[in-house]
C-alpha cells in the first residue's frame, strides 16, 4: 500500500507503482534516458504516462559514477522550461525532482514539483532539508557512500545492509524532528556499492520494511545488471526486468525506471502471482 500526501494531492495505490526517469543532461550513463529537446521531453513523458508511470522523475545533473556536481544555475537553466511544459501539459501527473540543491528545489517547487528526490541524503546541501520542511513536500531519502565523483573508487562496509539501514534510520529521525513526515526511502543501488553489496541489499530488501516507509529502488540498466549479464546499458532491459521482479518480491513499492512499460508489466505479473 502506498499513500503519499503531496501537499494536498494524494498519491495512493494498493500495488507498487512506476517512476519514469527523464534526464535533461548530455552525460547520463544510459543514452536512452537523455532528452535535451523540449518537444522530445513532452513526447517521452506522454509515452511514459500511457505506459503506466505514476511519477515522472526529472533531473538535470548526471549522478553516474565519476560525475561532477554542476551549479544550481546550470541545473535551473536545463530544468525550468521542461518542468513548466510537463506541469501544464500533464496537470495530474506527479513530478519528482532529482536534485541535491536547495536553490534548485525551492525554485522548482514553485513551478509545480511534487516530490524531492535527493541522492545525497542532504549531505551535499543541508539547506535542502529546510526547504523540504518549509514546503511540506515529500522527500526521497537515499543512501550514498561519498559523492558521485568518488563513490565507486573503493566502497567498503562491514555489513552493507546493517550500515545502510542504520544510516536511513538516523536520517529519518533527523527529518522527522524537522517536521518532515512524507518520506520515501531508497537504499541507493549503485551509489558507493560493489556488485556484491548491491545484490546483498537486493536479497535483504525486506529488512527495510522495519522503517515503515515507502521503499523506492533504482536499478534500471545499471552496472549491477550489466556486469552479471555481460551487456552494456542499452542491452540491459531483460536483466533489469529480472531484478525488478526480485525487488518486488522483497518489498519494493516504487520502481524508478527508464522503461516504464516493462516495469509496469513486471508489476502486473507480480500482482497476479501474489493474488493467485
Amino acid at each position: 500500500m502506498i499513500s503519499i500526501n503531496c501537499r494536498g494531492r494524494l498519491l495512493h495505490s494498493k500495488v507498487p507503482i512506476v517512476m519514469g526517469v527523464i534526464n535533461i543532461t548530455p552525460d547520463s550513463f544510459y543514452a536512452g534516458s537523455r532528452f535535451l529537446e523540449f518537444d522530445k521531453v513532452e513526447t517521452q513523458v506522454e509515452r511514459m504516462i500511457d505506459h503506466g508511470a505514476a511519477i515522472i522523475d526529472i533531473g538535470a545533473m548526471s549522478t553516474r559514477p565519476g560525475a561532477e556536481i554542476i551549479s544550481p544555475e546550470e541545473e535551473l537553466k536545463r530544468l525550468l522550461e521542461p518542468i513548466k511544459i510537463i506541469r501544464k501539459r500533464f496537470p495530474d501527473i506527479f513530478i519528482s525532482l532529482d536534485t541535491v540543491s536547495s536553490k534548485v528545489a525551492s525554485v522548482c517547487i514553485d513551478e509545480g514539483v511534487d516530490i524531492i528526490n535527493d541522492i545525497s541524503g542532504s549531505a551535499i546541501d543541508e539547506d535542502l532539508i529546510e526547504v523540504v520542511a518549509k514546503t511540506k513536500i515529500p522527500y526521497v531519502l537515499m543512501h550514498m557512500l561519498g559523492t558521485p565523483d568518488i563513490m565507486q573508487q573503493s566502497p567498503d562496509y562491514q555489513d552493507v545492509v546493517i550500515e545502510v539501514l542504520s544510516f536511513l534510520k538516523q536520517k529519518l529521525f533527523k527529518l522527522k524532528s524537522k517536521g518532515i513526515s512524507e518520506i520515501i526511502i531508497d537504499p541507493g543501488f549503485g551509489f558507493g556499492k560493489t556488485l556484491a553489496h548491491n545484490y546483498k541489499l537486493l536479497k535483504h530488501l525486506d529488512v527495510f520494511k522495519i522503517l515503515d516507509c515507502t521503499i523506492l529502488v533504482g536499478m534500471s540498466r545499471k552496472k549491477m545488471i550489466q556486469q552479471v549479464i555481460g551487456q552494456e546499458a542499452n542491452e540491459a532491459l531483460n536483466g533489469t526486468t529480472a531484478v525488478h521482479m526480485l525487488a518486488l518480491m522483497n518489498g519494493a513499492n516504487i520502481l524508478r525506471v527508464h522503461d516504464v512499460r516493462a516495469a509496469a508489466e513486471s508489476i502486473a505479473i507480480y500482482n497476479q502471482y501474489l493474488n493467485s
